[in-house]
Formats: C-alpha cells, sequence, structure tokens
C-alpha cells in the first residue's frame, strides 16, 4: 500500500473513530435508562503473588537439573500444591513437596515397577506400604501421599528454615539424600505458577 492511500485509510479511520467517540457514548448514554448500579469487586488477575524470596529461602545448592513435563506430571504438581493447602502449609512446603516428588517419581504416579521396584514403594514419593505410609491404594493418591508426606515434614523440627535436601531426606531417608537439592529451582518455578491458579 503506497504513503498517501495508507495516510488517507488511516485518516479516515481516525475520523470515524474520532466521531464514534463524540457521538456514540452520548447517544448511548441519552438512549439508556438509569439502572441502580452495584460496586463490582476488583479482580487481581496477576497470579504472581506468591513471594519468590521464600520459595528459595536458602537459594539453590549445587546444579539444578530440570525436565519438561506432560499434562499429567502437570496435573500431579497442582494436586500436591493441593495436598499442600488441604495441610494448611505455605508455598516453601509446596516446594519441598515437588523438588522431592521430582527427585522420587519425575512428579509420575508410580505403580509396582516389578523388579525395578525399590521393595514396595509406590506412588509420587515413593511411599512404602510396609513401612507404614498407607495402603497402596492410599499412596497412588496424589493427595493423601502428599498429605502423608507433608505429615512428616511436620514432625522435623525448624524444617522451615534448612536446606532443602536436608528437610526432604530427614522425612524420606533416602540412600541418595543430596539428590532432592538439583529440583529446588524447577520446584520453586512450578508453585510460583501454579499456587494460585
Amino acid at each position: 500500500m503506497n504513503t498517501i492511500m495508507r495516510k488517507s485509510v488511516l485518516g479516515i479511520a481516525g475520523l470515524a473513530f474520532a466521531g464514534g467517540i463524540a457521538g456514540g457514548p452520548i447517544a448511548a448514554h441519552a438512549a439508556t435508562p438509569a439502572v441502580d448500579a452495584k460496586p463490582v469487586a476488583v479482580v487481581q488477575t496477576d497470579k504472581s503473588t506468591v513471594d519468590k524470596a521464600k520459595l528459595i529461602p536458602h537459594g539453590t545448592q549445587g546444579a539444578q537439573s530440570r525436565i519438561d513435563l506432560n499434562d499429567e506430571q502437570t496435573g500431579n504438581v497442582k494436586a500436591i500444591i493441593a495436598g499442600t493447602k488441604k495441610s494448611g502449609m505455605d508455598e516453601r512446603a509446596a516446594v519441598i513437596s515437588i523438588a522431592t516428588s521430582l527427585q522420587e517419581s519425575k512428579l509420575e504416579n508410580l505403580g509396582h515397577l516389578g523388579d525395578r521396584n525399590d521393595h514396595d514403594s509406590l506412588g509420587l514419593f515413593q511411599q512404602r506400604p510396609s513401612s507404614g505410609w498407607g495402603t497402596p491404594e492410599q499412596i497412588t493418591d496424589p493427595i493423601y501421599s502428599t498429605q502423608a508426606f507433608l505429615k512428616g515434614l511436620k514432625q522435623v523440627d525448624g524444617w522451615q528454615d534448612m536446606p532443602l535436601t536436608e528437610a526432604a531426606q530427614t522425612v524420606q531417608v533416602s540412600a541418595y539424600p543430596d539428590a532432592y537439592a538439583q529440583w529446588e529451582q524447577q520446584a520453586a518455578d512450578l508453585v510460583a505458577q501454579h499456587w494460585n491458579s
């Protein structure tokens, strides 16, 4: 489109817009009957109201890992957050829970893995029925397993002030106690993204 034609089209569009502003609201106002207006609540659309400094209060430890999540894994993130809220715990507890599940199962709700299974470990947190975590049906319920993990976390004195890997290890008693740390940044990012969704 040449310059002269573009200016003409934009000029006509501007006049139409200006005419609509001048005539539209006045004409619309005159034709509209009076209505009792009630105040409308303002809804905040910014979902990033999570204080990110509280998510990783000690900074990350060591090299960080990250995986792409599918819909099932994202659903499990949301279930862990729901279980955390249901337990009356905060965003930091959700970060610890999600990082733990990333390490234990890559956020997959695992059933019995046959020969590859670690004893009778199941679910997002690889909890064992034989160790008192619950029945296989309970342990493979994402909300239940999250609340079971958090019940253990609540019993750890000072968990809020511990590095993530120490808090997670105290609950999980893993053969690889430092492995949880590598998931802290991704867990924090997921909590920041989904806590208010």
